[in-house]
């Protein structure tokens, strides 16, 4: 059974980087048609698509966040993270990992976006950004 779980600080300051870390237990991130994703919700808001990583290593960003985030992984840890830059307290929110399986998809933004269809949910975690 596939578990998901996000750690990293619960506190950020303004302007510095958000790290996060999502350790997979149960299966493998590099197995084939797999894809990983950060997704985070504002209190008060519906649920955000951040970005994603697949099975290969290759990454995808909403355009709204694009130029602050990255995704990278670890295979040996079975791990991959989020670092969002330029913080201010508009980026406070529940952030969540999560992953789905998709033999084939046409345009990555709307695939990754629909939140609904992402099979495997970490619990979320907490993030003020405050000073």
């Amino acid at each position: 059974q596939v578990q998901l779980q996000e750690s990293g600080p619960g506190l950020v300051k303004p302007s510095q980087t958000l790290s996060l870390t999502c350790t997979v237990s149960g299966g493998s991130i590099t197995t084939i048609n797999y894809y990983w994703s950060w997704i985070r919700q504002p209190p008060g808001k519906g649920q955000e698509w951040m970005g994603t990583i697949s099975y290969g290593g290759s990454t995808y960003y909403s355009p709204s966040l694009k130029s602050r985030t990255s995704i990278s992984r670890d295979t040996s840890k079975n791990q991959f993270t989020l670092q969002l830059r330029s913080v201010t307290p508009e980026d406070t929110a529940v952030y969540y990992c999560a992953g789905l399986r998709r033999g084939y998809f046409s345009n990555p933004l709307t695939t990754f976006q629909k939140t609904s269809d992402y099979a495997y949910w970490g619990r979320g975690t907490q993030v003020t950004v405050s000073s």
